[in-house]
């Protein structure tokens, strides 16, 4: 079974004068830049390291993410080796149809479009909350989170109504100096010997051990979200058979070679004896684990460029995730999956443009609805949503990886004998992928912040739009996935 080529499908009535196809000359950097940038690195240290160290194995939680780095490093290794068969520019939807089937891959469509969705949704949340919060800091008046919020929808607007270029440019930027300042802080912590000195504490059979490793993975796991969309730049880059298998493995060294030593160094910074304590403070909203390390090893002014670069980051990361959703809508509408006027390249931008609007009114109606409902910006907002957000992906990731090990099972010649690509690591992804999601499931009620019946509607969103998918999917999809 195979998924004919759709790199040149139809365009739809009206726009005949506008190009075909997305284009551009995306290089590995470039797209390495955007995945990594989606995964906002400086709010995963800020926030998800306390998170970590308070709540889960305490000063190992280093080792959470190494392991969720090994999980998704595995699951690479067969998303990667499919990669060159795969001609849709659609990631987990068009890999989950080859192995699969249609309908699968209908429902994969759904989920992964919910899950960028509700991610965008809550980090527009907590970008509203620290751009107050950063405002407030210097002296400036307290205006509601949403305003900041919805002013930050129209500025992605504009840039994602043009061509990726732009936004690459504007996330290269943004991703360099916030990664540079965590940088700067970390050889700061180490070159000085932190609180007690410079030790390998944290990777000790007895600090891995010394509270549930599952929930350091577990938020470690969070901290990815996004690394998968190499994929979907598939008609933007420069080679794709090349760019993409690069761009996607060296996204996931960086970022969890990147969150292991930064999360190693605060502890290292505030001290193996006082991390649980500063975490705990910090999750009580009496400190600032990151903030308050910077205040200490870099001084008053790098600490307030730390706090000016978190919200960057946090603006790279909305970005990121617009261009991904737009990109998943204009596929979805090439195939039959979504009203066909969503499918149009714009003539001059040679981007989705009536799919990157569609995306900015759905983001704007999210916020307001969140505001109608009275919710907190970070518990209600950002905590609800990526929790929705990270069972969506880890049921994306199984259902891919599930679907190469199919997929090379049925096309043996494709396989060529490379057991450890087609085989063994796919196996070894979905063990680790199952073992994940039973991480999130038990301990779901921590991410979202909310009640155990509000946390149970939330985590059963994803499969339950996976399940409307697939009854939809032979209806919806039948002539746009058929076999060759």
């Amino acid at each position: 079974m195979s998924v004919p080529d759709t790199s040149n499908p139809p365009v739809p009535p009206g726009t005949s004068s506008a190009p075909a196809n997305l284009s551009g000359r995306l290089g590995v950097g470039s797209i390495v830049f955007m995945v990594i940038a989606a995964a906002a690195p400086l709010t995963v240290i800020g926030g998800n390291v306390p998170l970590a160290v308070g709540n889960g194995n305490g000063v190992g939680a280093p080792v959470g993410f190494l392991i969720a780095s090994a999980v998704l490093l595995l699951f690479a290794v067969g998303f990667v080796t499919m990669t060159p068969y795969v001609t849709v520019a659609g990631a987990f939807f068009a890999y989950v149809t080859m192995g699969l089937g249609k309908r699968a891959g209908t429902g994969a469509a759904l989920t992964a479009l919910l899950a960028y969705t509700a991610i965008q949704a809550g980090v527009y949340g907590y970008l509203g909350w620290a751009t107050d919060d950063l405002v407030k800091h210097f002296g400036g008046p307290a205006v509601p989170w949403w305003v900041y919020a919805l002013a930050v929808v129209g500025v992605v607007a504009l840039l994602g109504y043009r061509h990726i270029e732009l936004s690459s440019r504007v996330l290269g930027v943004a991703l360099v100096l916030e990664i540079a300042i965590v940088v700067v802080m970390d050889l700061r912590i180490f070159f000085t010997g932190g609180a007690e000195g410079n030790s390998l504490t944290s990777f000790t059979p007895d600090a891995i051990t010394s509270g549930p490793l599952g929930v350091a993975v577990l938020f470690a796991l969070t901290g990815f979200i996004g690394f998968e969309a190499t994929a979907i730049f598939r008609d933007e880059a420069r080679d794709p058979e090349r760019t993409i298998p690069r761009a996607t493995y060296l996204a996931v060294l960086i970022i969890g070679l990147f969150y292991t030593i930064s999360c190693w160094a605060i502890v290292t910074g505030v001290g193996p004896s006082n991390a649980v304590e500063v975490a705990g403070d910090t999750l009580a909203g009496n400190g600032n684990m990151m903030l308050d390390t910077a205040q200490t090893y870099l001084g008053t002014m790098l600490r307030d460029v730390m706090q000016v670069l978190l919200i960057s980051s946090l603006f790279a990361c909305v970005l990121s995730f617009h261009n991904v959703v737009a990109r998943y809508q204009f596929v979805l509408a090439r195939r039959g999956l979504m009203p066909a006027g969503l499918g149009t390249v714009h003539r001059r931008h040679h981007s989705p443009a009536r799919s990157s609007v569609v995306q900015t009114i759905t983001a704007a109606v999210l916020l307001v609805a969140f505001v109608a409902l009275g919710l907190d910006p970070l518990v209600g907002v950002f905590g609800s949503m990526a929790g929705v957000s990270t069972v969506g992906m880890v049921l994306l990731m199984l259902l891919t990886s599930i679907a190469v090990l199919v997929w090379f099972a049925r096309n043996p010649r494709q396989a060529g004998g490379r057991l450890w690509t087609t085989r063994i690591a796919p196996v070894l992804a979905v063990l680790g992928l199952l073992a994940s999601a039973w991480l999130v499931v038990s301990n779901f009620t921590m991410v979202t912040g909310g009640s155990v019946g509000v946390s149970i509607a939330l985590g059963l969103a994803p499969p339950a739009v996976f399940l409307v998918g697939c009854v939809i999917g032979q209806r919806g999809a039948r002539a746009a996935f058929a076999a060759e």
